[in-house]
């Protein structure tokens, strides 16, 4: 009985707990691929502005911009952290237009950008 009530309390706090981080199943994502790629690029940037079809990383990838952009990705890992320097790096050299968009999409107001410049100039 003992071992069953510690299983349920260790369950519960597991539930409770907000996360920490955001899921850690993408930190092997092939960033430098994508930024390579300008039509996947296109395509993903289609999918963040809900203009096109997602891959399942890309609509995973869609969940968190918002949080992510609002918290300067307080809640992502250190390799998150380098793989969205690199992909917002590749839409603002490689897709100016599409990086407006999102921009424009996710802070119109523009209330978060100088912090998340500040973000994707740090080296953390």
């Amino acid at each position: 009985m003992k071992t069953f009530v510690a299983l349920f309390a260790l369950v519960a706090v597991a539930v409770a707990r907000p996360e920490d981080t955001y899921n850690t199943a993408y930190d092997n994502f092939n960033a430098k691929e994508l930024v390579e790629n300008a039509r996947l690029l296109k395509n993903y940037g289609k999918c963040f502005l809900d203009q096109g079809p997602c891959t399942p990383e890309g609509a995973d990838f869609k969940k968190t911009i918002p949080e992510a952009l609002k918290t300067d990705c307080a809640k992502c890992t250190p390799k998150q952290r380098e793989l969205i320097r690199e992909v917002v790096s590749g839409f603002q050299s490689k897709l100016p237009e599409v990086w407006a968009e999102l921009v424009k999409k996710h802070d119109p107001e523009g209330a978060y950008k100088e912090s998340f410049e500040a973000f994707l100039h740090a080296k953390n």
